[in-house]
């Protein structure tokens, strides 16, 4: 992992039932400043394979003395939830990557509208100080289930006041997303980061009442879904690498010493993308355009894998 750090583990709470937070120092030196809406990517060895997540910061980015992330236990966990959840404990040293920032506010707007599912809250906690700190016009719709996902309602109750709209599905309170865009002034830019579901309905209601693509921003590091096994041929490195189910072809290819670069893991930076020679492609990135796809020439490795047995890349 490129520019890994070392970080202590100063603190773990929990904030939610299924959600831990966890506070990280630096091991030697300062932390590097981020941004609103930054992440960092945690490296863990669990069960014999090294998984490496992108977790959002929630800290304020005025404070570069700590950073804090928020992990919530996934019900079908490949390992590296359950590992920061049952494995990791307060003195402990992990390895992360600098932040990085995907998903950073555009303060050209006029009104900022967050929609948060469950523990994608994380970065609108980072948001929120700096958006206090600028006077910028915002408000915050957060669902979550209070049994499960209902982390820092209070704080933000209390931080934000009437600006938070909640909506825990425990009472059967709905968030009726088309409602809220209808309302929305001229000019006003929608962020979203949670299930897939809820950015499938946020992005599908703005393209059917004509919202300009760049007014809406979105963001989720959902682990890549499992899929057939098939082998990938490097042309340059001449290795022969096998992808199981559970992992990803990035995964596979860093296991075996292949590092290519990335940034959000998730199949939407583009910074993974790599050259195929051959075999057919599955592609569940949000990257590529529909023509680029069909040409099956480039792979996004970090969520996409292959249809064929075989596939060969240009690495």
């Amino acid at each position: 992992m490129s520019a890994a750090m070392k970080v202590h583990v100063s603190a773990i709470r929990k904030v939610a039932p299924t959600i831990k937070e966890f506070t990280l120092t630096p091991v030697d030196g300062e932390f590097f400043p981020f941004s609103p809406g930054s992440h960092i990517v945690v490296e863990m060895q669990a069960d014999s394979k090294t998984i490496r997540n992108a977790y959002s910061l929630l800290s304020d980015p005025m404070d570069n003395r700590q950073y804090r992330i928020a992990v919530r236990l996934q019900p079908e966990s490949r390992g590296g939830s359950d590992f920061m959840h049952q494995e990791v404990h307060e003195g402990d040293e992990l390895t992360i990557t600098p932040p990085n920032n995907l998903f950073s506010p555009d303060w050209r707007a006029k009104k900022h509208v967050f929609f948060a599912g469950g523990v994608g809250i994380t970065p609108f906690m980072s948001y929120i100080p700096e958006m206090l700190r600028r006077g910028a016009d915002f408000e915050l719709h957060y669902m979550y289930r209070s049994t499960q996902t209902g982390a820092y309602v209070e704080a933000l109750r209390n931080l934000i006041g009437e600006r938070l709209h909640t909506y825990d599905s425990i009472t059967s309170s709905r968030a009726e997303i088309a409602d809220i865009m209808a309302h929305c002034p001229q000019g006003t830019h929608l962020y979203i980061c949670g299930p897939e579901s809820l950015i499938d309905t946020v992005r599908y209601r703005g393209q059917q009442t004509g919202w300009p693509a760049s007014h809406i921003h979105y963001e989720a590091f959902a682990a890549p879904k499992p899929g057939k096994p098939f082998v990938a041929e490097l042309k340059k490195s001449g290795k022969t690498i096998y992808v199981p189910e559970d992992q990803s072809l990035l995964e596979a290819l860093e296991a075996n010493e292949v590092e290519i670069p990335n940034l959000c893991r998730g199949g939407v930076c583009g910074q993974c993308m790599s050259p195929v020679l051959d075999g057919d492609i599955e592609h569940r990135d949000e990257f590529l355009s529909e023509k680029e796809k069909s040409g099956n020439r480039c792979i996004m490795p970090c969520v996409s894998r292959a249809k064929s047995s075989r596939l060969h890349l240009d690495i």
